[in-house]
Parts: C-alpha cells; sequence; structure tokens
C-alpha cells in the first residue's frame, strides 16, 4: 500500500520516477549489481535511467522477510552506503516499522523512524510524509 502512496505523491509533485523491483541498479559495471524492492530516481538524474539503472538511485527501499533481515540491513546497507545512495528505507511488515537512512559524509545516519504508529519523512522525496496507521492497518 506505500508503494501506491509513494508512487502517487512522487508522481502529482513531478518528483521523478519511481520503479518496482525487478530492476538492476549497476553501481560499477562487472560488480554490486542489486535489485532494490524499491527505487526513486529524481528528475535531474534520470539520465542513470538506461536500460538498467546504471548509477546512484536517490532512494532505495528494502522489504525485509525473516529470511532477508541480515542481507537487507547489513549486506545491502553497506553496498548502499560504499556508493552513497542518500536515502535507504527499511520496511519491516512483521514489526510494523520503517526505517529512513540518510547518507551524512561516508555513512548511514537514522533520518526518521517509526513502529506501529507515527510518521516517517523522506529527506529525498521533498514533501514525502507516510503514516503507519495508514501502511499497516
Amino acid at each position: 500500500m506505500y508503494l501506491n502512496y509513494v508512487y502517487t505523491f512522487s508522481g502529482e509533485h513531478h518528483l521523478g520516477e519511481l520503479y518496482l523491483s525487478p530492476l538492476d541498479v549497476i553501481f560499477e559495471d562487472g560488480i554490486n549489481r542489486l535489485q532494490p524492492d524499491l527505487l526513486f530516481i529524481k528528475k535531474e538524474h534520470a539520465d542513470i535511467e538506461q536500460d538498467w539503472v546504471r548509477g546512484v538511485p536517490d532512494m532505495v527501499c528494502e522489504i525485509v522477510s525473516p529470511g532477508s533481515y541480515e542481507k537487507d540491513t547489513e549486506v545491502k546497507k553497506a553496498i548502499y552506503e560504499k556508493y552513497k545512495v542518500p536515502e535507504y528505507w527499511i520496511v519491516m511488515p512483521e514489526l510494523q516499522t520503517i526505517q529512513i537512512l540518510a547518507i551524512v559524509g561516508d555513512k548511514y545516519k537514522l533520518h526518521s523512524v517509526a513502529a506501529f504508529e507515527g510518521i516517517v519523512i523522506s529527506k529525498v522525496i521533498s514533501g514525502l510524509q507516510i503514516n503507519l496507521i495508514d501502511i499497516f492497518e
């Protein structure tokens, strides 16, 4: 449901393009090719939208399942951090939690978090606020 909300919001405000998996993000040719569950590219960075995404998206999102926790929160996070993806969302449906990490210098810092209720605020997608009650009802 939040995917529809983000898609509608970004489209209505003409901020950029939202993509759903499967779509490869190629950070460097030959290495570090990932498929985030969701990614957003600001319109001013549209040149990375080619046959695949070739470069650094403005936001990536992983939807964590019990079997993907370590991969999403450690392995992929380290790769996104290495390439300085400006914003990384970690969505945990089982815990009804969304964490939004923003790159500060060379490291991710927690920008916004909510669990069960409350609002998360994107740093990258200007004006985007998501109420968890609307997402995890």
